[in-house]
Order: structure tokens, then sequence, then C-alpha cells
């Protein structure tokens, strides 16, 4: 048996060869989180001489400039056989329409529908949070009735209730934004795999091959190209045992892969690959045009100007032009002869499963049937089982409450992508969160839930409030809190209290820690200013108490507000 390979170049058909319809079964995917490459194998008797052989109705929506061609001969004697492959031809044919997916479309208007309504009810929460903000710009001597001013006992409480309405609004917001920023996603995964509209007449393409052969042959031919409207994104289930009858604690941990597909065409039992390469998207960074301060001009005078630039360009592209008699380049291509063309020797690669600096790709166990109705094909793609470190997190100041957290290192060559995890704990489904880009050797944190067995107070001890006597003179707003967690748990738990001081960039600002606050073991948590964090070993049946008291010093003319700053949405991992 003989091969060749088939050297592609997108040239006119050859009108007077005959041609032999290709038979062909699609064999295998690669699928992109933006697209697919389809590849088919087909088998033709191959005539003596030039002929065509024509691959029918593939999807009007095939990249031409994607296409590749390979082929290789069978016969029975050594030497025998060779045939060489010539101009592909890509052509317009009709083909019928495909009607519109009515669940699709009906999943799409009500996703729009909900996003309608949650971006109104974020400026809904954006008009609330404006008003409290304006709110605490007013001074406590104009707030009491009459617009005369509050009584000072009463200053600690308006200022309480700013800041739990500020804390509450933003939160709310938050959740909003994060419900909307999911439908955004999930909007634009299904307009990825929409169809085309659906009209009489819709266009299919036609691959026509030049092929010559010395002698009959039979011949099987590897055709690939891109399509789009084809998808895969990841999801992750994590089921934890926290082996709360003694065993060690363990993490079920699977990754699956969802593919959608509306190319035009099924994918009948076909060989998948996955690969993490967006093969639409740029291929290297973007250039920065240089910027060029100048003085402002009259509109007259720099009209004048690009003219004269205009003409002194012109003058030099004609002093630049080659003489009349110079020859015409040599075209290739279309004009190339048939002859003059080698055959090489066809090479068929095998999908392997590669986790690379770069990029990873997943080969689907066995074969798989994708419909190309845009319905959902779950696949499973690696499942492990992990030790988890367990701890427990609280944020007294928001919520009197600690909350479970499992976390480990990710070990496997191919790193994790963002995507949704779905978490269960002892047999019972917790909820679903997000996991970020991971790679090899990183960490991830998951969250399992609200912990019911670590009692978590919150509780002021102090506040204190100076008024200026004088002019000049400084205020100063003291104030001391303490926190108290106690475990319920009938072993060790590892235990991290996260709270805040404000912070300022003003200089006439001074923000200071006092000496009774319990010493952190973090004075600051990542990049968040004045987030600070204790981790502790609570034994059972035991109790820790963190104190937290810090002094803010302003100017007595002036007026302070506390505003909380933007985070990024919750993580799950880092």
């Amino acid at each position: 048996m003989s091969r060749l390979a088939a050297a592609l170049i997108i040239a006119p058909s050859f009108a007077a060869a005959a041609e032999t319809d290709l038979a062909s079964r699609i064999d295998r995917v690669t699928v992109y989180p933006d697209g697919a490459v389809i590849t088919r194998l087909g088998r033709a008797e191959l005539l003596q001489g030039a002929s065509q052989i024509v691959l029918r109705g593939l999807p009007a929506t095939i990249d031409p400039a994607s296409i590749r061609v390979e082929g290789k001969s069978f016969s029975e004697k050594p030497g025998d056989g060779s045939f060489s492959i010539g101009a592909v031809d890509v052509r317009l044919a009709p083909g019928d329409a495909k009607p519109l997916d009515s669940v699709i479309e009906a999943k799409l208007k009500a996703l729009r529908d909900e996003k309608d309504v949650l971006d109104g009810q974020a400026g809904a929460i954006e008009a609330k949070r404006g008003t409290i903000e304006r709110f605490a710009q007013t001074g406590p001597d104009k707030l009491g009735p009459d617009g005369k001013a509050l009584p000072v006992a009463d200053w600690p409480a308006i200022f309480d209730a700013i800041g739990t309405a500020l804390v509450k609004v933003n939160a709310e917001l938050r959740t909003v934004r994060g419900r909307a920023s999911e439908i955004e996603s999930e909007i634009a995964a299904l307009e990825r795999a929409r169809p085309q509209t659906g009209r009489p007449g819709a266009p299919k393409r036609d691959v026509a091959i030049a092929v010559e052969a010395p002698t009959p042959v039979a011949a099987e031919f590897t055709v690939s190209y891109r399509v789009a409207g084809a998808n895969w994104t990841p999801l992750y289930e994590a089921r934890l045992a926290t082996g709360s009858t003694g065993a060690k604690p363990e993490i079920n941990f699977m990754r699956r892969a969802e593919l959608r597909q509306r190319s035009g065409e099924d994918w009948a039992d076909v060989a998948v690959t996955l690969s993490t390469t967006r093969s639409a998207g740029g291929t290297r960074a973007p250039d920065l045009a240089p910027m060029q301060v100048m003085f402002f001009e009259p509109q007259e005078i720099y009209q004048a100007r690009e003219r004269a630039m205009e003409q002194a360009r012109k003058q030099a592209t004609e002093r630049a032009a080659p003489p009349a008699s110079a020859p015409a380049p040599r075209s290739f291509g279309a004009t190339q002869s048939l002859e003059d063309r080698v055959a090489r020797p066809a090479t068929i690669e095998a999908s392997t499963i590669e986790a690379g600096a770069y990029q990873a790709s997943f080969q689907v166990p066995g074969r798989i049937t994708v419909p190309q109705d845009g319905s959902s094909k779950a696949v499973l793609l690696s499942q492990s089982k992990v030790s988890p470190n367990l701890s427990a997190r609280t944020t007294p100041e928001l919520e009197e409450k600690a909350y479970l957290e499992a976390a480990f290192t990710h070990e496997d060559e191919a790193p994790l992508l963002p995507g949704e995890v779905f978490l269960h704990r002892d047999g019972g489904y917790i909820g679903k969160g997000r996991i970020g880009l991971v790679a090899s050797g990183d960490k991830v944190e998951l969250g399992f839930g609200a912990d019911d067995k670590l009692k978590v107070t919150r509780a002021p001890v102090r506040r204190r409030e100076n008024d200026p006597t004088w002019l000049g003179q400084s205020r100063t707003d003291l104030r001391e809190f303490r926190t108290v967690v106690k475990s319920l748990h009938a072993q060790p738990v590892k235990v991290t209290v996260t709270e805040r001081v404000p912070f300022s960039e003003s200089s006439a600002i001074t923000i200071e820690t006092l000496p009774q606050t319990t010493p952190p073991t973090e004075k600051q948590v990542g990049d968040k200013r004045g987030i600070q964090a204790w981790t502790f070993d609570l034994a059972p049946a035991t109790e820790k108490e963190i104190k937290l008291a810090y002094r803010i010093k302003w100017p007595g003319d002036r007026e302070v507000t506390f505003q909380p700053q933007a985070i990024a949405e919750p993580r799950l991992m880092r």
C-alpha cells in the first residue's frame, strides 16, 4: 500500500474533468472553546487520468481556508496505485433550510428577560446606595427634628445604621451583578451554539478535489475543516467525605466537559478530542500605536498640512515604482499545472492526550454522538481522590456563622480551567460555585457550606467619640469589638476569623490599632487593605476570644464618611 499527501491549493476547478461523488463519514472531531475541527474519511474509485472527487453537502459555515486534504491508495502490487492531488475547489450549492430551534430560542428569551429584571434591580440598588451615601454626608447637627442638631447620645446609632445599610446594599449589589454575569455567560454560550437563521435555499458547500492517477485505483481521503457553532465548557464535581466517624477526610473530584454544537451536521459515533486552545482568538499581543502630543491648530491649517503630506507621499511612490518594461512577478497557485506538483507520502496522526505548558488536550474515551440541535452532552474526563485539609472560616462583621472549607493541591499535569463546580458534603448536595484557572501545583480551596457546630458571636465593647470644643481641635472615633468562636465538635478544628479596620489615603486622617487588639496572624489578607485574619486551632468544647480596637482621628472642622470598596466576586480557589 502506497501513501500520498495532498498539497492544498485553493484554485478554480477543472471544468472538463469527470466528477465522482465521495461518500464520507465524520471520523473524529477536535472541539475548542470557540469552534471545532471536523475530520472526515471517505473512499472512492479513481479513474485513469485527471478527474474530480466531490464531497457534497458540507455546512455553509465552514472556513474555506481551513480545509486540508490528505489521501492514500490501496494496491496489491508494490509500486502501483500512485496518484496525486491537485487543486481544491470550494463551491456554494443549494441546500435545505434548517428551522430555528424553539427550545433554544425560548431559553434565550427567558435569560434575556431575567437579565433585564436584574439590570433594573441593580439600578434600583445603586440608587438606594446613593441615597444612603448622601444621607451619610449630612452632619448629625442637621439630623434632628426641624433640621436641628441631633443629640450626641443618638450619633452612634446613626453611624451604625448607615454602616449596616451600606454593607447590606453592597452585598445585594454583588449578588445581583454576579447573577447577571452568569446569565451573560449562558446567553453567549447559547448564541455561539445557535443555528443560522433558516431560509429557503440555505446554501451548502461542496468541496471538489482534483486528482490524477496513471491507472484506476482505490483511494481513501481524509478531509478536515473548521466550523463555528460548537464549543465545550468545563464542569466539576467535588464530593467531600468529612471523616466524621474517625476516617481521614477525602474528596472525590471529577472533571467533566459539557459539549454543544450547532455546526449544521450531526456527529455520530465519532472520536472526540477536547482542546483548551482558542482557535478563533488572537495569536499575538496587540501593538500599541505611538501617541503624539501637539498644540491645537485651526482646521484650515491642519487640512493644508495634510494635503502637503499626501502630495509628498504620492511623489515618493512614483519615484519608487518599477519601470514599465519590468517583468511581472510569476503567479503561483491557480496557474500551477497538475504535472508540476509532486506527490508526497500521506501520514495520519492519531489523537493523543497532551498536557503542555501552553495548552492541554483531552481524548474522550470511546466514541460518542453529539447531535446538531444544541443539546448538552456531558462526558467524564478524569476522576481522582484527594486528601484535603479541612478548616473553617468566619466573617462575623457580616454574618455570625462559620463555613467549612477544604483545601488541596492540584497535582495533574493539565490545568483546571474556569468553570462551575457542584459541591456535595457527606452525601448531601450543598450547592455550586466556580473554580478559576488552576495550574499544576496550585492550591484549590472549596467551600462546603455552613458549619453548624461552630458558634460565632460578635458584639461591640466600646464606642467613644469626642466633639471639638475649640477651633482647630481634632475629632476622634474609637471602636472596640469582641468576637467569640465556640466549638461543639468532637475533634480539633482549624478556624480563621477575618475582620477589617478602615483605611484612609488622606494624610489628615489617621487610623491606629489599639494595644488591646489581639495580634493577628495576617496583618493584611492578600491585596485587601485593612483586612486582617486570625487563624488558630480550636480544641473540642473550647472557645476563642478575638478583640479588635482602633481609633480614627481627623480635623474637627471636617466630616468623614465610611465608603466600602468594591471587591471581586468571592473565589473558591487561589
